[in-house]
């Protein structure tokens, strides 16, 4: 993503975890990024494309982030978790702003299928690679347990969780996924 675009949305998902979809607009997005008036649409002529570029800029700083991790490294998981239920709440409340609001949209949803296909398969492969048996049905459970345990921090649904106590929630999904 090209600097500028990069900018824009980096301004949008804070909008977006901030004002919520209604508060989401071209206009909006501007004064956030402290850009004239007509930026965003010029990058992103419509509301889908807003919304597609921001699910492909959160994909992009999520992998980078996964990426230097070693998904082995439960405090290393733990890390990241914790890290994006603080620094990077924003982020993940403007994800899980997109993934309710691709319920709706079926071309959001097919972005945001897109997209959860490749961090599922950045597990199958990690899986795969440690030889685990029937890695593809694993990843996606893995995946979608520390969805729902990020979504727990993020919303205030489940306690608030520490390090350890993260570290504790995880260790149970690290041993099932390696589990015979």
């Amino acid at each position: 993503m090209t600097d500028r675009r990069a900018e824009l949305m980096d301004a949008a998902i804070v909008t977006l975890a901030r004002e919520g979809m209604r508060g989401l607009t071209h206009r909006a997005v501007d004064r956030a990024a402290g850009v004239a008036e007509g930026s965003t649409s010029y990058y992103f002529r419509t509301r889908e494309a807003l919304l597609s570029g921001l699910l492909d800029r959160l994909a992009e700083l999520s992998t980078a982030e996964i990426a230097a991790v070693d998904p082995t490294d439960i405090v290393g998981v733990a890390g990241l978790i914790e890290h994006w239920a603080t620094a990077g709440r924003d982020r993940m409340l403007a994800r899980f702003e997109l993934t309710m609001e691709s319920t709706r949209r079926p071309q959001l949803h097919e972005t945001m299928e897109r997209l959860g296909g490749h961090f599922r398969t950045m597990a199958e492969e990690f899986l795969l690679a440690e030889s685990v048996p029937d890695h593809k049905r694993r990843a996606a459970n893995l995946v979608a347990q520390i969805d729902g345990l990020l979504f727990d921090q993020i919303t205030g649904a489940g306690p608030a969780r520490s390090h350890a106590d993260l570290q504790d929630a995880l260790l149970p999904l690290f041993v099932s996924a390696f589990a015979e």
